[in-house]
């Protein structure tokens, strides 16, 4: 059974930075691809980040160049940098996997980006 546990949202003012999370448990593929989505209050949800498990990433516009994408294969664990936080990445970030044509999510943990 694959579980995947998020952490880190917290609240922080504009400008500032956080790093998320996602510690993964259960059986993982050789070939996957992680991602971390988010959805604003009232919005969809939207992919923010990917990366697979050679390392290959993508990025969404809006957060190309203030949040990087990493893996820990040892720990497997996937993280989420985020730095120059705007009041529009508030949102519930949730964790991703995709394996053998499965797909896996966490819970989520809230950012949420106010002075």
């Amino acid at each position: 059974q694959v579980q995947l546990v998020e952490s880190g949202g917290d609240l922080v003012q504009p400008g500032g930075s956080l790093r998320l999370s996602c510690a993964t448990s259960g059986s993982i593929a050789s070939i996957y691809l992680m991602a971390w989505y988010r959805q604003p209050p009232g919005k969809r949800r939207e992919l923010v980040a990917s990366i697979t498990n050679g390392g290959s990433t993508t990025y969404a516009n809006s957060v190309k160049g203030r949040f990087t994408i990493s893996r820990d294969g040892a720990k497997n664990t996937v993280y989420l940098q985020m730095n120059s936080l705007k009041p529009e990445d508030t949102a519930l970030y949730s964790c991703h996997l995709e394996q053998y044509g499965m797909n896996y999510w966490g819970r989520g943990t809230l950012v949420t980006v106010s002075s």
